[in-house]
């Protein structure tokens, strides 16, 4: 009996095994940080600008022919946000864009990934200031030997998130809408 019942252990530990290894079976990459980018467009006064994130950390589960089984996971440190213009920086890093000083971190975990003709769409839940609000996202994903590169776009609206408050709620000089782009160059995780 004892040699039933451990045989049966044995088969439930290899079965156990198996499922674990088929259900995490998409390769984890993380972001090298010195080659990837994370940048958004804005409009002030009729005129584009564009930010840059110099600090984020990115991690990436992702299988090309499983995307349903994929995630993305983005850590954004809003204090690294650079326009080329120390006035708007400190502004944007100020009480009525980012607040930093409350909210120094944004975060980015997709919900769901599927393939579309021109790549892969995501929905994601971006947390800004405190709000959490689900946004779609765009990207292509390539693949070689050393690596691989996620690229991609999305847009939204920056007072879902309450980023304008006071002077900055009114989309008169500072529109609404945000174009966001991203080019992560990812290593495999050890």
């Amino acid at each position: 009996m004892r040699r039933i019942l451990s045989s049966m252990a044995l088969l439930a530990s290899i079965a156990l095994a198996g499922t674990a290894g088929a259900a995490g079976g998409a390769p984890a990459y993380s972001a090298d940080p010195q080659q990837s980018r994370l940048e958004f467009v804005g409009v002030q006064a009729g005129a584009e600008f564009k930010g840059t994130f110099h600090k984020f950390a990115a991690t990436v589960e992702f299988a090309p022919d499983a995307p349903a089984g994929s995630h993305i996971d983005v850590q954004i440190d809003l204090n690294s946000v650079d326009t080329q213009d120390k006035d708007r920086d400190s502004t944007i890093r100020g009480p009525d864009i980012f607040d930093v000083a409350h909210s120094p971190a944004a975060h980015y975990v997709t919900r769901s990934i599927t393939k579309t003709a021109a790549g892969y769409a995501a929905v994601g839940a971006l947390t800004l200031r405190g709000v959490t609000k689900d946004v779609p996202i765009n990207f292509q994903f390539t693949s070689s030997a050393s690596g691989a590169k996620l690229e991609g776009s999305a847009k939204l609206n920056r007072l879902d998130f309450g980023a304008g408050q006071g002077d900055w709620k009114s989309t008169e000089w500072i529109a609404d809408a945000v174009k966001i782009s991203f080019s992560l160059v990812l290593k495999p995780k050890p």
